[in-house]
Formats: structure tokens, C-alpha cells, sequence
């Protein structure tokens, strides 16, 4: 079921490692398809060098697992609330980057310096407030 989607999430998880993205097995990306709704979506906790296709999972819109013999990834509802909230994303990715974990914990705003930025945001894009005191 849903092979080629399956290749496309394996890609695009193993991409978020080659690009330094991830640490560990934190990240992930997933995939709706628009005909059926299902989700592919990583396994938890599976180290990214033993991913392979078919231990993708797959889940129906509600997060019931359809396909797959692993647990989903830990961060599946929250892909979940975004795919039910935007009919108009098919994509999903979650990403621990250094680079922007630490401009984070800078508890700095992301500065506008291009008009293609501009275009989109309309002024700095702020960062999350503190979640501990």
C-alpha cells in the first residue's frame, strides 16, 4: 500500500539527516496522500541508518494504524492537528537543527533581510516564548 509514498518519506527523513537537521532519531517528516487521506509517517524511535521502506507507517486520518508492525513517531498527532487544520498541506516536517534550536534558545526574532522574506512574513518572525521559568 502506498509504495511510492512510502519512498518519498523514507527520502525525504534520510535528506534531514544528510542536511544535519536531525540528532538522533528526533525529526521526522511525513506524507498525506489527497486520495485516500492516510499519513506516512517514520517509526518511533528507529535510528535513521535502519529505516527502510517498508517499515513506514502508514495511519488513517483519525491516527488509527493502518500499516506497519513499529509505533508511529511520537510527534504523529501533532502532524495529525496540522493535516486535519490545513486541507491544503500534503507534507509534514519536524526538524531539530542545530542552527535554529540555538537561535531559538536566543529567544531572538528571525530579522527580515530580503524582500522574498518580506513578501511572505511581513516583519520578524518570532520565536516561541519560554516554555520553563
Amino acid at each position: 500500500m502506498l509504495k511510492k509514498l512510502k519512498q518519498r518519506v523514507l527520502e525525504a527523513n534520510l535528506a534531514l539527516v544528510s542536511h544535519q537537521l536531525v540528532v538522533f532519531t528526533w525529526g521526522n517528516a511525513s506524507e498525506r496522500d489527497p486520495q485516500t487521506g492516510y499519513i506516512v509517517i517514520k517509526p518511533s524511535g528507529l535510528p535513521y541508518d535502519q529505516m527502510r521502506e517498508e517499515l513506514m507507517v502508514v495511519l488513517d486520518p483519525q491516527g488509527k494504524q493502518v500499516e506497519g508492525d513499529l509505533k508511529p513517531s511520537s510527534d504523529a498527532p501533532t502532524h495529525l492537528e496540522l493535516y486535519r487544520n490545513f486541507p491544503e498541506i500534503n507534507g509534514v516536517v519536524h526538524t531539530h537543527s542545530p542552527w535554529a534550536t540555538s537561535w531559538a534558545q536566543a529567544g531572538k526574532s528571525i530579522p527580515v533581510y530580503g524582500t522574498t522574506h518580506a513578501d511572505y512574513f511581513y516583519g520578524a518572525i518570532p520565536c516561541s516564548r519560554s516554555l520553563t521559568q
